[in-house]
């Protein structure tokens, strides 16, 4: 056990090298860092064959809190890096796009998980429910620059601002995967009585709440840090990034909202106070550092998840390939140009905020989360795994590739 575990170090240690060596090393290589981390934990776990195998059904809890984390502290950097002030104006794209684009693609998903892969309504509404969000993890690379930097271009925020939202805003709709899966499992059918419980509870309450939350601590995080009392700049930025990112979630879940709601409004309420301090960067600086630490332990782990399930010979058909492939290249895009048609953006950004659409480690917590309340059966468990997998493995290596260029086609000014 000790030489495995020190091993693990050993390939860890590679990959956070990968981390600090790639801006230089890979500078104009058409790779991105997820894409070269998690081939190297693919191709340790495949040869690994002594190391006892990653069962991410027996794994849940520790997937669990492992993923949480990582979203946590990617959902305050998002935050805490727009400059984008709030307006109706300026966010429609984002609004559009949680509105529009996340809906289509769960019910998408649902459809062809119910369909194609035979699985039961709660676990077809659960794999559109835990694929329809971007990741703010994965999708840093594409996000806005560091605060005060100038020069938000639409695109980048967009894809920042509905990354920011919407790990928050799926969870109605994976507790309404729950609630079936509960239903079907006691015997009883899912009724109108419960649907309108789910309504007002999962949905009207625990979306304001956690608005509500966010703002009040962000708001009074920042009072306290930008008083003319203190000396902000004695104050250790690893400790109010870990604060804001606490107090907010603590907050949320201890009045039964979303969490991660919170903590995004939470980082953004904080970032529009003082918003030209120079504080903002300091704070940006430390998150985005702790989150590439975290993304790159969770990135070698799923590799070596997918590398092993290849050597044990986990059964891949061709309807996963097909169904991941149709989501990343037809649903996610067609649903942001439906969502963003009647706006006065160039094509060539709308195509861009469409097509990129990142998958990534949030979806691995959604999952994890919903299979741990015990309500799906393994057969329909499996099944959500290898397909969320694929589907995964696929964005990083198709979004890693077409990024630049999605980017380099759209204007570079910023929005006004």
């Amino acid at each position: 056990m000790a030489e495995k575990y020190n091993l693990f170090l050993l390939i860890c240690g590679i990959a956070f090298l990968f981390g600090a060596l790639f801006p230089i090393v890979f500078k104009r290589a058409p790779i991105s860092l997820p894409m070269l981390q998690v081939t190297l934990g693919i191709v340790v776990g495949y040869f690994w064959i002594t190391l006892t195998f990653l069962d991410p059904l027996e794994n849940g809890m520790i997937i669990e809190k492992l993923t949480e984390i990582v979203v946590l502290v990617s959902l305050v950097g998002a935050g805490i890096k727009i400059d984008t002030p709030l307006s109706w104006r300026l966010w429609r794209p984002t609004v559009r796009l949680l509105l529009i684009t996340m809906p289509i693609g769960i019910f998408a998903m649902a459809f062809l998980g119910y369909y194609a892969f035979g699985l039961s309504m709660g676990a077809a509404i659960l794999l559109g429910a835990v694929l329809a969000p971007t990741d703010p993890v994965l999708a840093s690379s594409i996000q806005v620059g560091p605060p005060n930097t100038g020069g938000e271009d639409t695109p980048r925020f967009a894809l920042t601002s509905e990354a920011g939202l919407n790990d928050g805003l799926a969870f109605p709709f994976v507790y309404l995967a729950i609630k079936i899966a509960e239903a079907y499992s006691e015997g009883k059918r899912f009724d109108g009585e419960m649907l309108w419980s789910w309504f007002t509870h999962d949905v009207l309450w625990k979306i304001g709440a956690g608005v509500l939350a966010g703002i009040i601590v962000g708001k009074i995080l920042a009072k306290i840090v930008f008083s003319k009392h203190t000396n902000e700049t004695t104050i250790s930025q690893g400790y109010v990034v870990i604060a804001l990112t606490l107090l907010a979630y603590g907050l949320a879940e201890l009045v039964h909202s979303y969490g991660f709601i919170a903590v995004f409004v939470a980082a953004f309420a904080f970032r529009r106070s003082e918003c030209e301090h120079a504080y903002h960067q300091k704070l940006h600086d430390f998150a985005e550092q702790s989150e590439g630490l975290l993304m790159s332990l969770v990135l070698i782990v799923f590799g070596m998840l997918i590398g092993q399930g290849l050597q044990s010979g986990v059964e891949l058909t061709w309807r996963v390939y097909i169904v991941s492939f149709t989501f990343l290249l037809l649903i996610r895009p067609v649903g942001g140009i439906i969502a963003l048609s009647g706006l006065n953006m160039p094509r060539t950004e709308k195509y861009a905020i469409s097509a990129l659409g990142i998958r990534g480690i949030g979806t691995l917590y959604y999952l994890s989360y919903a299979l741990n309340q015990g309500f799906f059966g393994d057969e329909d468990a499996l099944k959500l795994w290898v397909v969320c997998s694929i589907v995964i493995l696929a964005s990083i290596f198709v979004h890693g590739l077409s990024a630049p260029w999605l980017l380099k086609m759209t204007p570079k000014n910023a929005h006004d």
